[in-house]
């Protein structure tokens, strides 16, 4: 009966697919014009603001073309002191973020995981509240703070975090602005993992709590951390109402501030950080594949009967 069962030719214009058994299925091909006008939409959208913002720093109305506003940037009053200042306290971040949430994410992990939608909502809560709000908080907190606490320790504590070389307290606000990113990417990087076993398995080998930390747990979040830290790191170089507001003088800030008498170079010097943006999230991108394809892969468990 096999044999006289007709099968249906293939029409033109179908492509093959496989079957679960193996066996080649014609199928008709999807169209994919709209995913190419999808992108190019996209592109146009990126694209033509970064174009426009070009042509504006380097044409000059009745002068012609001039990259003036480029090469001056260096020599610019304020600008090395600005960015260096921005790339301290997003380092300081990082680590009080990372310091904070990865210890905290691996012991609810290991030891009491019903509490992790109260983790979780809490690293979320920034996302609810506008950063006009938070630091409103932070201006009455520090205007209240030397009124009442003038006579005890904690007055020169309130004087030493709004210190304008390095102001302690942008690294605390932007660790809470930051949790939200730091705990989504190393949520997903432990959920990718399976930490009870690696724990248990480095326990045995005689290995410490602080060991099983540093050698086992964060070797396998490399990508995550690195993710969280490029989001914590772009957050900082591009946040302007909290430092604004504090009175305080970051990247951004300057950008903004310089605006007024050097349009043209506040323009460029904003499409050089986007670019350096840019630039970090594609080496960071490609970083993660190379590591994810250098992984070996676990060996085929072996079947008895069958060597």
């Amino acid at each position: 009966m096999a044999a006289l069962t007709p099968t249906a030719s293939a029409a033109p214009g179908q492509a093959p697919r496989r079957a679960p058994g193996g066996a080649a299925v014609r199928g008709r091909r999807r169209p994919r014009v709209w995913r190419g006008g999808v992108l190019t939409l996209a592109g146009l959208y990126f694209v033509v603001p970064l174009l426009s913002s070009f042509v504006f720093t380097v044409h000059i109305p009745n002068q012609g073309v001039s990259f003036a506003a480029y090469t001056g940037i260096l020599s610019a009053d304020g600008f090395v002191q600005s960015l260096l200042l921005s790339l301290g306290l997003a380092a300081a971040t990082i680590a009080l973020a990372l310091l904070l949430a990865v210890p905290a994410l691996v012991a609810v992990r290991l030891g009491a995981p019903r509490l992790r939608p109260v983790v979780e909502i809490v690293c979320m809560m920034p996302l609810v509240v506008p950063p006009i709000a938070l630091v409103t908080g932070l201006t009455t907190v520090l205007r209240w703070g030397p009124d009442h606490l003038s006579r005890t320790p904690l007055y020169q504590t309130f004087l030493a975090v709004q210190n304008e070389s390095f102001p302690v307290i942008l690294v605390l606000a932007y660790t809470v602005l930051a949790l939200p990113f730091v705990y989504r990417s190393l949520d997903a990087g432990l959920r990718a993992i399976d930490v009870p076993t690696l724990v248990e398995a480095a326990r045995n080998c005689g290995a410490s709590r602080f060991q099983v930390l540093w050698r086992v747990v964060l070797p396998n979040l490399r990508s995550s951390l690195a993710g969280a830290s490029f989001l914590t790191l772009a957050l900082v170089l591009g946040e302007y109402t909290i430092a604004s507001l504090l009175g305080f003088r970051p990247f951004a800030v300057w950008i903004v501030s310089v605006s007024g008498s050097e349009a043209r170079m506040s323009v460029a010097v904003s499409l050089l950080s986007l670019l350096i943006t840019w630039a970090l999230l594609l080496a960071l991108s490609r970083a993660g594949t190379r590591a994810v394809a250098a992984t070996p892969a676990p060996p085929a468990p072996s079947v008895p009967g069958k060597e």
